[in-house]
C-alpha cells in the first residue's frame, strides 16, 4: 500500500471478514476494543481518517449503550450503508453470544470445574492490564492540553470520590467544552481523542475532507422511515412474545426490562450492572447473587462488550423457568439469552442509524466538536476509575478487609509490561495468563 495514496475502498465482503474477526478478538472492554479498531482501521488499513474516527467515537461516547459496538456500527454504516452497519454491529456481538451460551450451559449443567476456575483466575488480571494499557493509549491521544487533563482528573474524582452518576459528569463536561470552545477554541477544536494536529497515517478511504456518501446525508424522510422501522423491529417480536405467553410471561418481561436497561447504560457496563443486579436478582429472582457474580466473570473473559453478561442472565433465567412447550432447559436458556441480547442492543442500532447523519454533518463544526472533546476527556477519567475498580476486586477478592492476593497482581504487572514494552498481542497474552492461572490452581495450591 502506497502511504502517499488513499487505499482502495473495501468491498462489503472484505469489510464483513474484518468485522467477523473483530468479534472474536475484541477483548479488554470498550477501551481495548476501541484501541484495536483504531490500530486496524485508522493506522493499518486506513479505511477512515483519525479525525473522522474520533468524531464518530465522541458521538458514541455520549449515547447509552456499548460505545465500542456502536462505533463499529457507525463505521460499517459509513462504509456500506445500513447493511454495513448491521453487519458490523451484529458481528461484534454474535461471537460473544454463542460463546456465552456455551459457557452458561457448562456452568448450569456441570457446576464448578477446577480447570475453569484456574482459567478465570489467570484471565482476570490480564483484563486489568489490557484496560489500563488501553486507557493509557487513548488518554495519550486525548489529553493534549492541561485543561483537558483537568477535566479528566475532575471526572475521575467525581465518580471515584463523590460517586456522581455518569450522565451528570457527561453534562458537566459538555458544558465546560461549550464554554471552552468559545473562550479557547484551539484547545477544543479537534476532538477528544485527537492526536497532535500534524499527526497523520496517510490518506484514508474516508478522509478528513471526504464528503459524506449519499446514504450518510441527513434527510427528514429517511429519519422518519428509520424510526418507524426501528419501532417495528422492537414492537413486532415483543407482540409475538406477549401473544405466546402473555405480558407477564418471562420472555416478554425480559424484553421490556432489557430495553429499559439499554436506555440507561450511560458510562458503560459497570454503570448499569447495579441496575441489572437489583432487578434480576432482587426484584425478579431470575438468578442468585452468586450466579450473577459468576456471570460477570464469564463476561469479562469473553470477547465483545461486557454488557453481554445480560446473555448469561437471560440464559439462567430461561433455564430456571422454561416456557410451555419447551421441555429442554438448554433451549429455554438459549431463548432467554437471545431475547436479552436482542433488546439490549437493538436501541444501539437505532441511535446510530437515526443520529449518525446529523453527526456527519457536524464533523467540522466547533459548536459540536468542542463539547464532545471535553466529554471524551472526562471519559478518560472514568475509564481509569473503571480500571482501578476492577483491579481492586481482582487483587483483593474479599475486599480491602481481606488479604491481598499477590498472584493476580504479578500477572497483571507482567501483562502490562508485555503490552507496553513488547507490544504483545491480546490473544497470546490472554492464553498465557490463562495457562498461568490453571498452573497455579491445579498444581501449585496444596490442599
Amino acid at each position: 500500500m502506497n502511504p502517499a495514496e488513499a487505499p482502495a475502498a473495501p468491498t462489503f465482503s472484505q469489510a464483513l471478514g474484518y468485522w467477523l474477526r473483530l468479534g472474536f478478538i475484541s477483548f479488554g472492554g470498550p477501551a481495548g476494543q476501541i484501541a484495536i479498531m483504531h490500530q486496524e482501521l485508522v493506522e493499518k488499513r486506513r479505511w477512515i481518517s483519525e479525525r473522522r474516527f474520533l468524531h464518530a467515537l465522541n458521538y458514541c461516547m455520549v449515547l447509552p449503550g456499548p460505545e465500542a459496538q456502536q462505533l463499529a456500527t457507525y463505521i460499517g454504516w459509513l462504509l456500506h450503508g445500513a447493511r454495513g452497519g448491521i453487519a458490523a454491529g451484529a458481528l461484534f456481538v454474535l461471537p460473544s453470544l454463542f460463546i456465552l451460551i456455551g459457557l452458561s450451559w457448562l456452568y448450569m449443567a456441570y457446576g464448578d470445574v477446577p480447570a475453569v476456575a484456574g482459567v478465570l483466575y489467570g484471565i482476570k488480571p490480564a483484563v486489568v492490564a489490557i484496560v489500563l494499557f488501553a486507557a493509557y493509549r487513548i488518554g495519550n491521544r486525548a489529553l493534549r492540553h492541561a485543561a483537558l487533563w483537568l477535566i479528566a482528573g475532575g471526572a475521575f474524582l467525581a465518580i471515584f470520590a463523590l460517586h456522581l452518576p455518569f450522565p451528570w459528569i457527561v453534562l458537566g463536561a459538555g458544558l465546560l467544552g461549550a464554554l471552552g470552545g468559545r473562550l479557547a477554541p484551539g484547545i477544543f477544536a479537534h476532538g477528544g481523542h485527537g492526536p497532535p494536529v500534524d499527526k497523520s497515517f496517510g490518506p484514508a478511504v474516508i478522509d478528513d475532507a471526504t464528503p459524506a456518501p449519499a446514504h450518510a446525508r441527513f434527510s427528514p424522510p429517511r429519519l422518519v422511515r428509520g424510526a418507524l422501522a426501528g419501532l417495528l423491529l422492537m414492537a413486532l417480536p415483543y407482540g409475538l412474545l406477549i401473544a405466546w405467553q402473555g405480558a407477564q410471561g418471562l420472555p416478554a418481561r425480559m424484553a421490556g426490562f432489557f430495553t429499559a436497561a439499554a436506555l440507561v447504560t450511560f458510562g458503560g457496563a459497570y454503570a448499569v450492572l447495579p441496575f441489572v443486579y437489583q432487578a434480576a436478582v432482587e426484584k425478579f429472582g431470575w438468578l442468585s447473587a452468586t450466579q450473577m457474580i459468576d456471570g460477570l466473570a464469564l463476561g469479562e473473559t469473553t470477547p465483545g462488550p461486557l454488557i453481554m453478561v445480560v446473555a448469561f442472565v437471560g440464559f439462567v433465567a430461561g433455564w430456571g423457568t422454561p416456557p410451555p412447550g419447551v421441555d429442554a432447559p438448554f433451549w429455554s436458556g438459549v431463548l432467554g439469552a437471545c431475547v436479552a441480547t436482542y433488546y439490549t442492543f437493538l436501541p444501539s442500532f437505532l441511535f446510530i442509524f437515526a443520529g449518525a447523519p446529523l453527526v456527519e454533518a457536524t464533523h467540522g463544526d466547533l459548536k459540536f466538536t468542542a463539547p464532545l472533546t471535553a466529554i471524551t476527556a472526562a471519559v478518560v477519567g472514568v475509564i481509569v476509575n473503571l480500571a482501578l475498580f476492577f483491579a481492586w476486586h481482582v487483587f483483593w477478592p474479599a475486599g480491602f478487609a481481606g488479604a491481598f492476593d499477590p498472584f493476580p497482581a504479578a500477572v497483571a504487572l507482567a501483562a502490562l509490561v508485555a503490552l507496553i514494552r513488547y507490544r504483545a498481542g491480546v490473544i497470546p497474552l490472554i492464553a498465557a495468563c490463562a495457562a498461568a492461572g490453571v498452573l497455579k490452581t491445579l498444581f501449585l495450591i496444596q490442599p
